[in-house]
């Protein structure tokens, strides 16, 4: 024990910075991270303890106790839930003997329920042992439920269970051709870093990934900045609920990110780049990894690119370990040195002030891939459509209540009332855009336009009809943010939860009134004092629903100034078969008269 994990942590370089990709590699071989594994761990690293057992609390995918040899993670997203989730979980509970949120008796298995996978195009959807599996249906669950007990590895399955469609329904400027390998690269060097320059300020390329900053503007701040060292990053931790858009261009443009992260390297002086390629995306890293080293091979990575001496510029993957947060690009930084997950004081930002302290540029995986095709067709190619404050186009992760989900490209301006007739959705109550942190779109709004003038959005685009209750998609959402508060400021980390429970309280026919003003209060507070976006858009949910649907609220509150959030009688019910007591005095009648 004690040499491999000698081992593993000499294979990355015993450096703290690493910590992270450290214990997903002893969890890979050990199972779990065992008190003595943290022991011989910090004494190697020269760490705390401490150190590394608050990092493994942070992460929802690593363990300090054991898991079963296959752990099913059924993905509890709010379109999972309403196309089968729990079906597909009871099936599975029922057929391995199993509840959920535990390890069967035996140990060799394990469910629980996570956060979405990225796939609520084709779910509900699962994670078996790290890796995606889709369109779960009672044929599916039967035949992995054959597997496990007959304890079959998950690399002997068949190769149609991880198989997953891309989905793609609508290309324009950035998915109608992709970017040959070195082709942008090429026209960075005819041309020089300044004209390309140019060319992405004249675009208008705005940032994919919800906060819309300038990229030139990022680039060239960075690039001023004198520094030993730079980095570029591509945040591909796309944890937003309902969004996949980025899991696609990473399985079918790969090359045209990777050489949007190439020019940016040789832009700002970085010789250095990460892809930070979220933990539900595990299944796409060997496929990435073998295109980072073809690039390198062909010399459109590494030493001397295209042969020119000084031009070095390498990419390493990095894996995310299960943290919503982490997509908040402080909070990436951190969990890229190894470190809890936690959004950073901000000013500095990461352009002076990233990866190791050092001017880095971190951008979204669409953000990468538009700012290679415009460095080799051209700003016009981009702007010829969109609206003049937001030109170019906008990759949108269709799902929900529609006959044709998938990753949809929509000039900017395009309205709602047109995606819906173009996915096929009929019937439709709201639609949430951006997520559960976005807005949510009521039926008589229908004409306003993704746009970042009137609705920007980081890509999901979730659908619900007339037979879905706001209630229940307010109520998964408020769970959600709760569940992935990262605990650092008091407001984010009280305050979800209180506005999750006063919710659960409504939703259950026990609020009030009293409990409905309670729960705008809760969402301004929340909203205006927590410490980063995580908090101040995590009430957002409530809050539309109150505005948009009030007579969903109105339909379950009582008519009184305050009901309690249990039936205390009921409460009593466990302690009085306990005792064996069905006398007048163990009940709570008689004290009511």
């Amino acid at each position: 024990m004690e040499t491999k994990i000698s081992t593993i942590i000499d294979e990355h370089a015993a450096d703290p910075a690493r910590l992270i990709d450290i214990l997903q590699a002893l969890q890979n071989h050990f199972g779990f991270l065992s008190t003595d594994t943290v022991e011989q761990t910090a004494h190697l690293l020269n760490i705390p303890r401490s150190q590394i057992h608050s990092v493994i609390e942070f992460y929802s995918f690593l363990h300090s106790k054991p898991v079963g040899t296959y752990r099913i993670l059924l993905s509890d997203c709010i379109i999972d839930t309403l196309h089968g989730f729990q079906t597909v979980m009871d099936a599975f509970c029922q057929k391995l003997d199993i509840q959920p949120e535990t390890i069967r008796s035996d140990g060799k298995v394990s469910i629980a329920t996570t956060s979405c996978t990225g796939f609520c195009d084709q779910g509900p959807a699962a994670l078996i042992n790290g890796i995606a599996v889709v369109a779960l249906d009672a044929d599916r669950v039967e035949r992995i439920v054959n597997f496990i007990e007959r304890g079959v590895p998950i690399s002997e399955w068949p190769a149609d269970f991880f198989h997953n469609e891309d989905n793609i329904q609508q290309h324009g400027f950035l998915l109608k051709q992709g970017v040959e390998a070195g082709s942008a690269i090429e026209a960075l060097l005819d041309r020089g870093i300044e004209h390309i320059l140019n060319e992405l300020e004249q675009s208008g390329l705005r940032g994919c990934g919800g906060a819309g900053f300038p990229t030139v503007n990022k680039w060239r701040f960075c690039r001023q900045i004198e520094a030993d060292a730079h980095y570029v990053v591509c945040n591909a931790d796309e944890g937003e609920p309902g969004t996949f858009k980025d899991r696609v261009l990473l399985n079918n443009y790969a090359d045209q990110v990777i050489e949007g992260m190439t020019l940016c390297g040789r832009i700002i002086g970085a010789s250095q780049g990460f892809i930070y390629l979220r933990g539900e995306y595990l299944f796409l890293r060997q496929k990435l990894q073998q295109i980072i080293d073809q690039r390198r091979q062909n010399h459109w990575l590494g030493q001397a690119i295209a042969g020119v001496e000084g031009f070095d510029f390498d990419i390493e993957i990095r894996m995310g370990v299960g943290a919503y947060i982490c997509g908040e690009e402080s909070a990436l930084l951190e969990s890229l040195e190894g470190k809890r997950g936690v959004p950073r004081i901000r000013p500095p930002f990461p352009v002076t002030h990233g990866y190791l302290d050092k001017p880095t540029v971190i951008n979204n995986v669409e953000t990468f891939a538009a700012a290679a095709k415009i460095a080799l067709a051209g700003a016009s190619s981009y702007n010829q459509v969109g609206t003049e404050d937001s030109p170019g186009s906008r990759l949108l992760s269709i799902s929900g209540d529609c006959a044709r989900p998938g990753i949809y490209e929509y000039p900017f301006g395009t309205t709602i009332k047109q995606i819906l007739i173009d996915c096929g959705a009929s019937h439709t109550r709201c639609v949430q855009v951006g997520g559960p942190s976005g807005v949510l779109v009521p039926n008589t709004d229908f004409q306003r336009q993704i746009s970042f003038e009137d609705l920007p959005t980081g890509g999901s685009f979730m659908i619900f009809d007339e037979s879905r209750d706001p209630l229940a998609i307010a109520t998964n959402f408020a769970h959600f943010f709760a569940h992935e508060s990262c605990g650092f400021c008091t407001p984010c980390r009280v305050g979800t939860t209180l506005v999750k429970n006063t919710l659960d309280k409504v939703v259950n026919g026990l609020g009030s009134d009293n409990d409905l003003a309670e729960l705008k209060k809760l969402s301004h507070l929340v909203k205006a004092y927590s410490h980063c976006g995580l908090g101040q858009t995590a009430t957002n949910p409530v809050m539309d629903s109150l505005t948009h649907f009030p007579e969903h609220y109105q339909a379950k509150v009582k008519d009184q100034a305050f009901t309690p959030a249990i039936d205390l009688e009921q409460a009593l019910q466990q302690a009085r078969t306990l005792t064996g007591r069905t006398d007048a005095d163990a009940h709570l009648e008689q004290f009511n008269e």
